[in-house]
């Protein structure tokens, strides 16, 4: 039985809808299986490891046994109320590391019903029909049907790092080893070069990455930078506040208070002001931001270059497709010196045809049927018709092609009944060309190629001119290129066509053999429209101080008619050749690569070199690419980012982020969320520190002054579970401030404490230390039997002080320079921390578990008033700076 009765598929068809069930309930899904994950029990419990939780449980244990029923509850209810808080962060992170995981998962192409659609790699069964072409990922084991020069890298299986050139014949022998199964596709491998059709006979652990156990089995852990800095000053701080708490107790202890409550009382402050959470709080913010940038089209696929995009200062960005919409349309054709207009908009197969504004019937001319059915059949694209609406399926530029011979009535169906296509040496960026050799139904054989015109015209030694076979000479060249110059300085993409007959007998088994002593035919001269957003976009980021540079491989004019289309191209700016680049060190790129705006006729190669040279002058480099040869230059960016729509794997793969809708615009939108979700970091540990280091001091001055505790140990845990939960994680959903976009790009090798943010949680919690001990006092001497009245003042100062500098955190200038109803969430999360304070001092069944007393309505004046002062002092301090 052949291999298409053995899987019971079909090779023209592939599987049937109703069949994909019935195979899935045997086969299952195509996917390895992951190690062992933490389940949520056990994530739960890890909550509750750390050692100063551990001690205050012990203390707790200790304050039960000895009668403290009420205490020894409370504080428990606390710590398990902090272990679910944590444990629901932690959750929600790992789920959205989850969902990033799957969106950036590899797609690929099979046949279903006759249809080639694009499926999850998950979704593949055994006896799907499966293409891929160059940079592809191979999703599943596949036995090859069809190779058109293909090569793929299988260093993953078998360690061999050279491209594995890949055929349809049998191999015979037995036990044959993976590199030698050279009709064969393996799951994980890439497509380097050529393109194929394979049937699918082995997924998910089936296949020989599932046998060999390979590395994907365990999900990668995405830690980024920060988290790893402030895992380190985590540690600093740790250390620094068991001193301070240590000299809180030992100073008490000395002032004679009762040694068991002042070791209550320096646990329940240690467990309040080491932030023991902030990791978890970055690792949120990071999530919830990555989440939003998925909203914005933009997948980030590895979490330190959330961090990286709010320091880039350059993006080099692709203009196909990312600057312009990628929806080709031909307008011009140029052959023998005549030139045709061509109307009709995106991939609507209806227009007519113009010669010196008169309309004309494409039929009429032999020079220009001959160029649109050369087109047509040297090419890979589909149009596909769905409600009087077009949909492309397959490369823009073929597309506009394809389209442009619909228009004239040759359609590529019948044409594939009139040729045969024998071979194929599919597009290479290097050689920027494509070639097919083909056989009409009398026997003759031709090869076709399409490409860059500047490059096509190199391999030609002659030229149809009216019909006639001339020889390829200086005039003619000079022709040429004018007719180039001319398209390209309407911004229009130039495709060129040649040809050339060959022998019944010859054999061509290079694309060096095909194209060479070809003949010119002609140009197709294509518009590509800006997007219209992108030009805003190019402003802000100028703006911002971030320099775009567009990188393309088409001809120089057509280049710089877009870049000033989009803003690109201002002043002194330059345009530079690829073949500049060739005999250009990067330290000579160097001294002149801040003066370019433009590089044109670009070849991957030199992407690399562009990225050196601006890395090396200290710009933090965003790097756009869709091909394989893009990989190098993509992975070497400090911002590497792949086009999602037309993007291959391996550039996918090499990337830190992908656009979605392959848009520049929404590289700038990425920028200013990742400047954004920084900025949230530093806010919430701007409000977390300057919290605990007021909680301390407050504490640490009551001890020094000999003055009774001010707050006990159950209010020190209310206040860390209250203050320091809600306010903090809305703080990481702020939006960005109006000016965030008119920034200069932060250094890379900013700090966390940079720009004044160490002093302002010294100072802030200083005064909200000072404020709570003033407020304490207050009472205390008024009447030193009132001890537990001036706690609870002191406690509802404490909290007050703490909700209203959260607000002061959201902006570096002061509380006044955002609307403070600009984040509701804040809002919201502040007015229910102050319902629990409420709470807790005025319900009677609370104010003997918490220690409190109802406050009188004359001493709110004194509470609201010393609150204030942290924030309003220093916000006051700032206007006077700012007028001086």
């Amino acid at each position: 039985m052949d291999l298409e009765g053995a899987l019971n598929t079909d090779f023209k068809q592939g599987l049937k809808e109703e069949d994909i069930k019935k195979r899935r309930s045997h086969f299952g899904w195509n996917e390895l299986e992951e190690g062992e994950k933490q389940s949520a029990i056990q994530l739960f419990f890890s909550q509750f490891k750390d050692f100063m939780v551990l001690v205050l449980l012990a203390a707790t244990l200790i304050s039960g046994l000895l009668g403290e029923y009420i205490d020894a509850i409370a504080i428990i209810a606390i710590v398990f109320i902090n272990g679910f808080l944590g444990f629901f962060q932690e959750r929600k992170a790992e789920k959205s590391l989850n969902a990033l995981r799957e969106l950036s998962a590899p797609q690929v192409t099979v046949l279903r019903d006759g249809q080639w659609i694009k499926i999850p790699s998950k979704e593949v069964i055994v006896g799907d029909i499966m293409k891929f072409v160059s940079g592809d990922r191979i999703g599943a084991d596949v036995r090859l049907i069809e190779a058109n020069n293909l090569e793929i890298e299988e260093s993953a299986l078998t360690g061999e790092s050279l491209p594995v050139s890949k055929t349809t014949d049998e191999v015979a022998g037995e036990n044959i080893g993976l590199g030698d199964m050279e009709n064969m596709a393996f799951m994980g491998t890439m497509v380097t070069r050529g393109n194929g059709i394979g049937v699918v006979v082995s997924i998910g652990m089936k296949t020989a990455m599932g046998q060999i156990a390979h590395m994907l089995q365990n999900a990668e852990t995405m830690e980024t930078p920060l988290q790893r800095r402030l895992e380190q000053l985590g540690k600093i701080l740790i250390t620094a506040a068991l001193f301070l708490t240590c000299l809180v107790v030992g100073i008490g202890v000395i002032q004679g208070h009762d040694l068991y409550t002042m070791f209550l009382a320096g646990v329940s402050l240690a467990v309040a002001a080491i932030p023991e959470g902030l990791p978890a709080i970055v690792t949120v913010a990071l999530s919830l931001g990555v989440q939003r940038m998925i909203r914005m089209n933009a997948i980030v696929r590895k979490l330190p270059a959330v961090e990286t995009l709010g320091c880039a200062s350059v993006i080099c960005s692709d203009k196909t497709g990312t600057m312009t919409q990628n929806k080709m349309t031909v307008t011009h054709i140029w052959s023998s010196g005549m030139t045709w207009q061509v109307d009709g908009t995106g991939y609507n197969p209806r227009g007519e045809f113009y010669q010196n504004e008169k309309k004309v019937s494409p039929g009429q001319s032999k020079e220009l049927q001959q160029i649109l059915t050369f087109g047509c059949l040297c090419n890979h694209s589909a149009l596909k018709e769905h409600e009087d609406s077009f949909a492309l399926d397959g490369d823009p530029t073929e597309g506009a092609l394809l389209v442009a011979a619909m228009k004239a009535g040759i359609h590529r169906e019948t044409l594939l009944n009139q040729f045969t296509i024998e071979k194929e040496f599919p597009f290479d960026s290097s050689r920027k060309m494509m070639s097919m050799v083909v056989k009409d139904q009398q026997g003759k054989r031709y090869v076709i190629t399409k490409g860059a015109p500047d490059v096509l015209v190199k391999m030609c030694q002659s030229v149809l001119w009216s019909g006639k076979l001339q020889s390829l000479g200086k005039e003619h060249i000079t022709i040429v290129n004018n007719a180039i110059d001319g398209l390209a300085k309407q911004a229009l993409r130039t495709i060129a066509i040649a040809f050339k007959p060959i022998g019944e007998n010859t054999v061509i088994l290079h694309e060096s053999e095909a194209e060479k002593e070809l003949t010119f035919l002609g140009l197709q001269g294509m518009i590509d429209p800006p997007r219209p957003e992108v030009k805003k976009a190019v402003k802000e980021c100028r703006e911002a101080g971030i320099k775009t540079v567009m990188i393309t491989g088409d001809h120089a004019v057509t280049a710089e008619a877009i870049a000033k289309q989009l803003g690109i191209l201002k002043g002194n700016a330059k345009v530079m050749e690829g073949s500049c680049l060739n005999d250009m060190s990067v330290e000579e790129l160097e001294d002149i690569v801040e003066d370019v705006a433009v590089f044109a006729r670009v070849s991957p190669e030199h992407k690399l070199k562009i990225v050196k040279a601006f890395q090396n002058k200290g710009h933090v480099v965003a790097m756009t690419g869709d091909g394989v040869n893009d990989a190098p230059a993509i992975k070497t960016a400090d911002i590497g980012v792949s086009m999602g729509i037309t993007g291959t794997d391996v550039a996918k793969e090499a990337s830190a982020l992908i656009l979605l809708d392959d848009n520049f615009a929404t590289i700038k939108a990425a920028i200013k969320e990742g400047r954004n979700i920084y900025e949230n970091i530093r806010k919430f540990i701007r409000y977390l520190l300057a919290s605990n280091v007021g909680e301390i001091l407050v504490m640490l001055f009551a001890m020094i002054l000999a003055l009774p505790l001010p707050l006990v140990p159950i209010q020190i845990l209310w206040v860390n579970l209250v203050t320091d939960g809600l306010p903090a994680m809305a703080l990481g959903l702020d939006k960005p401030e109006d000016d965030v976009m008119r920034r200069k790009p932060r250094h890379h090798k900013e700090g966390v404490f940079a720009r004044g943010l160490g002093w302002k949680v010294v100072s802030r919690g200083f005064l909200i230390g000072a404020a709570t001990l003033i407020s304490f006092m207050t009472i205390y001497h008024r009447d030193p039997n009132q001890l537990v009245y001036a706690q609870t003042i002191a406690f509802a100062t404490l909290v007050l002080a703490q909700l209203i500098h959260v607000f002061d955190c959201r902006s570096e200038k002061s509380i006044f320079a955002r609307n403070p109803f600009g984040n509701m969430y804040l809002v919201w999360a502040v007015i229910s921390s102050v319902v629990l304070m409420l709470a807790v001092i005025y319900v009677p069944g609370l104010q003997s578990i918490f220690h409190t007393v109802s406050i009188q309505p004359r001493d709110w004046m004194l509470v609201i008033g010393m609150a204030s002062i942290p924030t309003f002092l220093l916000a006051g301090s700032y206007y006077l700076q700012k007028r001086a």
